[in-house]
């Protein structure tokens, strides 16, 4: 997959622009940035967006910015020109989508059913865009077009919101979604560029859906873990699980079998999507022990501790089921 596609894949949203003033172009991808998401898919809706594409490209270099509703092959030059980084189109055009290839530059076409998703494999392209996706049948219409097709992603944009970006985001052949609540053009044209961050942060941790999993015990050996695992299931009645080096008490309390990581034991926070998880809080500056990463049997990355103890508790990231 292309490095584009793997990037955006990180973030896992993509905001997407309708600018009237160049002006604000700037301080728009620095708020980006700083509520987390650093990517941003400039559209062609006005003619200001390649003035925006080429300002962004220019003095915000740590931002991925993109071109949308690209719909000819102009267009495709203006926003190459500008620095676009990749394209994206509402629709299937076979002459832009070519053009574009030809040009080197990532493009995600627009695809609502299977015969645009078969033109799309057709010309080698890697992620469609799935517009208006609530319209036009939402997750479960994606799933069910999607099953054929095992090596295309989609980005699903059009009515995706807060309140529904968890259920689309969980299902692994989401690449992205696209959305504009947290980049409204009322936002952008006053340049309540605190309230964007704030609106991105909302985003991402809707997104993620982080809470607590569960709290690691430590004991010194397996006779003591299994003592203290009686305990909570003759005293609570809490169901009793054995794992190779654990106990689980209930769901929410695992007792180790011996000094395992941290201190004073561990927390596990569960997350939605642990790849996304991990790279929004590297963003934030926080370090990964990459010895510590488990994977299932597909090759996923399920487990992952941060580097530094918190209280004297390691912490580590668990991919929600």
């Amino acid at each position: 997959m292309h490095k584009i596609f793997e990037t955006l894949g990180k973030i896992g949203i993509v905001p997407v622009i309708k600018i009237d003033d160049p002006e604000k172009a700037v301080p728009l991808a620095k708020a980006l940035i700083a509520g987390s998401i650093p990517v941003a898919e400039v559209t062609f809706r006005t003619a200001q967006g390649e003035a925006a594409i080429r300002r962004i490209s220019k003095e915000v270099p740590d931002i991925v910015v993109g071109a949308g509703t690209v719909l000819t092959t102009e267009q495709v030059d203006r926003a190459v020109d500008g620095g676009a980084q990749f394209i994206v189109s509402p629709g299937f055009n076979p002459k832009v989508v070519s053009y574009g290839l030809a040009k080197g530059i990532p493009i995600i076409p627009g695809c609502a059913n299977p015969s645009d998703v078969e033109q799309a494999l057709e010309f080698g392209i890697e992620a469609v865009k799935f517009f208006p996706a609530e319209q036009a049948g939402g997750l479960e219409y994606i799933k069910a077009i999607a099953a054929p097709y095992s090596g295309l992603k989609f980005i699903p944009t059009g009515g995706i919101n807060p309140a529904n970006i968890a259920k689309y985001i969980a299902f692994d052949k989401i690449l992205a979604c696209g959305g504009s609540w947290m980049v409204s053009p009322d936002l952008i044209n006053t340049g309540n560029f605190e309230k964007i961050t704030g609106l991105c942060h909302e985003a991402i941790l809707s997104m993620l859906g982080f809470s607590v999993a569960h709290f690691g015990i430590n004991t010194e050996n397996s006779q003591a873990a299994s003592s203290a695992a009686e305990f909570f299931k003759s005293c609570f009645g809490f169901p009793l699980r054995e794992l190779t080096n654990s106990f689980f008490s209930s769901e929410a309390v695992e007792i180790m079998k011996s000094l395992g990581m941290g201190t004073k034991g561990h927390i596990g926070i569960g997350t939605n999507s642990i790849v996304r998880a991990a790279a929004h809080l590297e963003r934030q500056g926080i370090v990964f022990n990459q010895d510590s990463i488990k994977r299932d049997d597909k090759g996923n990355m399920t487990l992952i501790y941060i580097k530094e103890e918190i209280a004297g508790f390691a912490v580590h990231l668990v991919q929600r089921k």
